[in-house]
């Protein structure tokens, strides 16, 4: 599927301008570029994507005319999307997709305020949703005038389902009855602050929380026996002097639980934080330009050398080398090419 040296990567975008769909590109470590960058498949804003855990199959966010869902597709040995596939309803498509255990998937619709869990076939399709949640409330900021749901996923063993609830202000847990989501737990952010996107620590009952408006890292503590977290720190993603308008995107752990990258869009930035190993909460160590405007998501390569950026509203990826020692970044190459980048993903077996 990879050359044997090189990592194989999908990128997902908005189709309003140039963009085709979803592209898909090759990292060279040891040129350390991008590569070989084409349309991976032909398809209406497939924002945000999903690799499965066996890696043979893909699945992305869909929009069909007025009806919006998921779309799946199984990866060919060059890296060509053969289409199988979607599930669609009435209404705006999703914002985020996630795959769990036992062939199940998860997505969020900001729009709806919805959560839906859906059941994945042998051959990798996916069925109607089995279960939709459906979120109520408000929050202070006009942006929050009713629920906008904007991540889930299972939590690390499995258990629980969490669902970040920007519109809201808050986290809510679920468990999986047959088939169906049962509300278990909700945390309450800061009024305003907007949560966005959540990620666990790999061995530690310890995630950390991006929040939108507020653009602050959230620490929280986990209880796997209830699903519920409570909150051990709040720390800015932002310099103390910068007053302009920003809005916090994505949020990533290295693999070593070392340290947190958080995106700023508006500061156009990533900032890098150093995991306290006996507290896990989080000490700044610095800002790295995002080489674009609005980068809206970015991610760590397999071997956690690389750390590339997708900023969407200039139209490009930027690629970074990552010190595993010390966490920072330095610029490799920018203005790589690609139309309204949202996110990247990649294939880990190579």
């Amino acid at each position: 599927m990879n050359n044997k040296n090189k990592f194989l990567g999908f990128i997902g975008t908005y189709t309003k301008g140039e963009s085709k769909g979803i592209y898909s590109f090759t990292l060279n470590p040891q040129t350390k570029t991008i590569e070989n960058l084409d349309v991976a498949a032909e398809l209406e804003n497939p924002t945000y994507l999903a690799i499965s855990t066996n890696e043979k199959f893909l699945y992305s966010v869909a929009k069909d005319g007025s009806s919006g869902g998921i779309a799946s597709y199984s990866i060919s040995e060059n890296g060509i999307l053969e289409f199988i596939n979607h599930t669609l309803t009435e209404g705006a498509p999703p914002c985020h997709v996630s795959v769990g255990p036992d062939q199940s998937l998860l997505s969020t619709n900001y729009h709806k305020g919805t959560v839906d869990y859906y059941h994945l076939t042998d051959n990798g399709g996916v069925q109607a949703a089995s279960s939709v949640k459906e979120h109520h409330g408000s929050g202070p900021d006009p942006r929050q005038e009713k629920a906008h749901t904007h991540y889930a996923s299972f939590t690390p063993d499995g258990r629980y389902v969490v669902v970040v609830e920007l519109g809201t202000d808050k986290i809510h847990t679920y468990r999986i009855v047959q088939n169906e989501l049962i509300h278990q737990n909700t945390l309450s952010t800061k009024p305003g602050s907007g949560p966005r996107h959540l990620v666990f620590h790999h061995s530690e009952p310890i995630a950390y929380v991006m929040t939108e408006f507020s653009s602050e890292v959230i620490v929280l503590r986990y209880d796997n026996e209830n699903g519920s977290f409570e909150t051990l720190q709040t720390i800015s993603t932002l310099p103390s002097d910068f007053a302009d308008n920003n809005q916090g995107s994505a949020i990533h752990i290295s693999s070593d639980g070392k340290f947190i990258y958080a995106g700023n869009r508006g500061h156009d930035s990533i900032a890098v934080f150093a995991v306290n190993q006996d507290t896990f909460q989080l000490e700044f160590i610095e800002h790295t330009s995002s080489y674009g405007n609005w980068p809206r998501d970015f991610i760590l390569d397999p071997s956690e050398a690389f750390l590339i950026a997708a900023n969407q509203n200039s139209n490009n990826l930027s690629l970074y080398a990552r010190d595993h020692k010390t966490g920072k970044l330095t610029l490799l190459q920018k203005n790589i090419n690609v139309p309204n980048p949202v996110c990247v993903k990649f294939l880990k077996n190579n």
